[in-house]
């Protein structure tokens, strides 16, 4: 290979990896475990330039199994779920997110990926279960999902906020999305008593997706 036909090489894995910045999240940065970046890298769109040397780098990184569709300009558009990348998923839960919840759009979406489980459905119980963060259970027992446990009263307590978020989406994971109940219409029987859960979840989700 020619050195010009090198440097170009470089140059183009170059700009793939400053753009792919959800595939490439690296275990340093979330201590993601081989199978999870597996996931990521089959359950995401990828939409880049339709130049072929970008097509052959893609190729030799491994990702030549992966949607490929045609774009206007060079750069990588990852889409993580119902197609808004990360980035964007972040931003409208942060736009929407109040009370304790409010700045814990990054924290929610990253948690709900790592665990396959739906950023956006995880946000909208955590809004439903405590008026948008700004019930006394969220406030002073930083439990954001309505579970039932002990340190506060019948419900568990959690020692600061951001451990209540992840208890909650470690929680959705480990008794819904693990058992193969992903849907809100399939949590809602076993997460809720009341038969008008799902539809107020529904409810919520649409409006953080707007």
């Amino acid at each position: 290979m020619k050195i010009e036909s090198i440097g170009k090489s470089l140059f183009i894995v170059g700009i793939l990896m400053i753009s792919m910045g959800v595939i490439i999240l690296n275990k340093e940065n979330y201590n993601l475990k081989e199978n999870d970046i597996a996931y990521l890298e089959t359950n995401v769109n990828y939409v880049k330039s339709s130049n072929i040397q970008a097509r052959e780098t893609a190729s030799e990184l491994g990702l030549e199994d992966i949607d490929m569709k045609a774009a206007s300009g060079s750069l990588i558009r990852i889409e993580v779920v119902d197609h808004f990348t990360r980035e964007e998923i972040i931003s409208k839960l942060n736009n929407k997110l109040g009370g304790v919840l409010a700045g814990k759009g990054e924290l929610i979406t990253d948690t709900s990926l790592k665990l396959k489980v739906d950023p956006f459905v995880a946000a909208a119980i955590m809004m439903h279960e405590t008026g948008n963060g700004t019930s006394k259970i969220a406030r002073t027992c930083n439990n954001v999902g309505g579970q039932k446990g002990s340190g506060c009263g019948s419900y568990q307590a959690f020692s600061n906020i951001n451990t209540g978020i992840t208890g909650m989406i470690n929680n959705l994971y480990r008794n819904f999305y693990s058992r193969g109940l992903t849907t809100i219409d399939s949590i809602g029987p076993r997460y809720a008593e009341s038969g008008a859960w799902p539809a107020k979840i529904h409810s919520y989700v649409n409006m953080l997706k707007r």
